[in-house]
Parts: C-alpha cells; structure tokens; sequence
C-alpha cells in the first residue's frame, strides 16, 4: 500500500530534547549533560507509569498529569538525584528552554520536499498542545505540517495502541498507508506494532530493540524519510 500520510514524533524526533543541556551546564556547571539525559529519562519512565496505572476514564483519572506537568516533575527528579537545589527562577527559565527546544537542522527542507509530493504531514506526540505548538511555531515549521496531534485529550501516552488510533482517525486512512517518523526505538515498536509503516531516526547510532519486528526503514537523520518514501 502506497504512503499518503508521514506521522512524526516531535521529541528527539523534530526537536532535540539534549539542547537544553547547554542551559543546564550554566545553570550547574559540570552537571549540564547528565541532568539532560536523567530529566528526559524520568520524564518517558512518568508517562508509562500513568498509562499502565491509570487506564483511560473521562471523569475519574486519578494520575493523569499533562506532559508539561510531567516535564516539570522529572526536572525536579533530576536535580534531587544529583543533590543540587531547585530555585524557582531556573526552574522556570529550564521549562521556558524546553517549550522552545532546538529543531534539528534538516527539519525544514524534508518536510518541505514531503509536501511537494502531496503528501498529508502531521505531528503525534505526548506534548500537551501549548508546549506543542510553541516548538512548532519557534522552529518556524508551521506551514508544513498539516496536523499537530496531542494524546493529551485521551489521558493516555504513547505507546497505548488508542494514541496511534488518533492518526488513522484523523486521515481516514488504514494504518498500513502511514509512515510513522520517531527517533524513539521504544516509540517506532509502539507503531510499528499498531501497524504503520515505522522510520527510525537513530542518530545516536543504537543497536535495533530486541523486541518486536525491526522498523521497516532507519537512517541517522530525517533524510531517511525520503528514501523511505521513494521506496514507496
């Protein structure tokens, strides 16, 4: 089945959730790269616990905290962990940096060339949809992407079969004629299993998980769509 819809990630995927390494440096010298890493790490590890914990019921969560609330809380669990103190001014300076995070320079021309082939292009992401749309129209990328979809209105984050359900939903389209873009191994297994067509970014160079199929297509950049769609 031909691709009519490419879906992407936003976070390690379109934008680069390590940029805020370089303010955090500043903020607690020597610390800069390993906060980035614990804080985005605590940050997946909450939205799995919600999800496993606190299945989807419209009136009576109990644990759902939106993704900005997570962002914050795993900050917090970040700099507890290395024993440095939380004031509230870089707090607010550190989640301010993540509502504007670096795109990653190959952005623009790749969706670009995207929709020159008519082809639909949309966002699926954990972010709530102001932290969303503040990174998309920081990055400038607005005019490319046809849809933003947050799993904010469902309660439930990714990898829950029902977030990737809000593309199909969305397009009117069977999942086989989606190409699913993350930079995420654990986010590309989630899709993949859920039927799309998966492209993984892997610019870290990590070994493919273990569990599950491998992604159909994977380059070290979003280059990578392109060929996979040539494919196509």
């Amino acid at each position: 089945m031909s691709i009519r819809v490419v879906v992407f990630d936003a976070y390690g995927t379109l934008f680069d959730v390590y940029s805020v390494a370089a303010l955090l440096e500043r903020h607690y010298p020597g610390q800069g790269a390993t906060l980035a890493a614990v804080w985005r790490d605590k940050q997946i590890e909450y939205t799995r616990l919600i999800s496993l914990s606190d299945p989807f019921t419209p009136t009576g969560s109990r644990f759902y905290r939106s993704f900005w609330d997570i962002t914050q809380l795993a900050l917090r669990y970040a700099l507890a962990k290395q024993g440095l103190v939380n004031e509230q001014a870089t707090e607010r300076a550190l989640m301010d940096a993540y509502g504007q995070l670096q795109a990653f320079a190959e952005n623009k021309a790749v969706l670009s060339e995207l929709k020159a082939l008519g082809l639909n292009t949309a966002i699926l992401s954990n972010g709530s949809p102001e932290m969303l749309n503040s990174a998309v129209s920081y990055a400038g990328l607005a005019p490319w992407i046809d849809r933003v979809l947050s799993v904010d209105g469902l309660r439930q984050y990714k990898t829950m079969p029902v977030t990737y359900a809000m593309v199909t939903e969305a397009f009117s389209v069977e999942p086989e004629s989606v190409l699913f873009v993350s930079g995420n191994g654990w986010d590309i297994m989630g899709a993949n299993w859920f039927g799309f067509q998966t492209c993984w970014i892997n610019r870290s160079g990590l070994p493919v998980e273990t569990l599950g199929p491998p992604p159909h297509h994977q380059g070290s950049d979003l280059t990578a769509v392109l060929e996979a769609i040539s494919q196509h």
